[in-house]
């Protein structure tokens, strides 16, 4: 991926070294997909993160929200002091930020088109712990996404888990990862997670997981859709990153995550989908360029 000397987003904070219906709803009026019904009367789903270890990894990865992970914070939230947005510190910090500028142009464009008013979320840098609005985020969880405060969360040691852990190597796959969490922002954009967690709070654990697969794939559509917008405005990408981006959606997969504990495959307990699922759907976004074929609700096959 063609990153250094390129814009760079202000909405980083930097906590580092410091203490530390479906398609409607309350969001804009964007339809993913032809029509707002779905397998579900609402959209979205608690989701959880990536953990640095592999029994971890295999519940919690690529969180959507954290709240279902952590404990109640809400109104009592209140940040830590930060070192202050957009201090480029080192080639790392360099490298998310000009990857969160280029969601942002993407989706700003992409809902103009839709007639709304995308608001970027705040991505935060911290290590090993940090109050969220969610509750007290963890490194353990991995990269996640708070829909109470509109932050994405990312301890920069998740990048050397993922290539030497995960064997999920490459730019471009830690591009995937940012992606990932930002396309959790837009659903909750749109509605779609503040009206699941009321549905999974009603059903089943095998509907509550089906319906987070449901949101998990999404997000990898949309992560496509990113990745072929960031490709046309920019000319980011270099031979080989597409190929990062689906190496990392298959090593993350539920059932490969289950072998590689070396337990059971057992697809009741499925929360992101199989290998197959994740590198397909984010294929979809990827070749049509377009949010309307990220429906996972709608989909007669996940």
């Amino acid at each position: 991926m063609k990153w250094r000397g390129r814009r760079t987003s202000r909405n980083i904070e930097d906590r580092r070294g410091s203490n530390g219906g479906f398609f409607g709803g309350s969001g804009p009026r964007i339809r993913i997909g032809g029509s707002r019904r779905g397998g579900m009367r609402g959209g979205g789903a608690k989701l959880g993160g990536l953990g640095a270890i592999i029994v971890v990894v295999i519940a919690l990865i690529f969180g959507g929200d954290l709240s279902s992970l952590l404990g109640p914070g809400g109104g009592d939230y209140t940040a830590p002091e930060a070192r202050g947005p957009n201090t480029i510190g080192d080639p790392s910090e360099e490298f998310v930020a000009v990857v969160l500028a280029d969601t942002e142009e993407v989706w700003t464009a992409l809902f103009r088109q839709y007639g709304e008013t995308y608001q970027p979320p705040t991505l935060v840098l911290f290590e090993q712990s940090t109050p969220t609005a969610c509750g007290q985020g963890n490194a353990a969880t991995g990269p996640f996404y708070c829909p109470a405060d509109r932050k994405v969360y990312l301890d920069l040691s998740f990048f050397r888990v993922l290539e030497s852990r995960l064997g999920a190597g490459g730019d471009f796959a830690r591009a995937y990862v940012i992606a990932h969490e930002t396309a959790h922002h837009v659903q909750n954009i749109l509605g779609i997670l503040p009206n699941a967690n009321p549905e999974r709070a009603r059903v089943s654990e095998a509907r509550a997981n089906e319906i987070s697969v449901m949101i998990e794939l999404q997000a990898d559509c949309l992560s496509g859709v990113w990745a072929r917008q960031a490709e046309a405005r920019f000319g980011a990408l270099e031979p080989g990153d597409i190929e990062e981006a689906l190496n990392a959606a298959a090593m993350i997969g539920d059932d490969t995550l289950q072998r590689r504990s070396g337990g059971t495959v057992m697809p009741d307990s499925f929360t992101h989908g199989t290998s197959e699922q994740r590198v397909r759907w984010f294929r979809l976004g990827y070749d049509s360029g377009s949010m309307d074929v990220c429906d996972t609700f709608s989909a007669r096959r996940l």
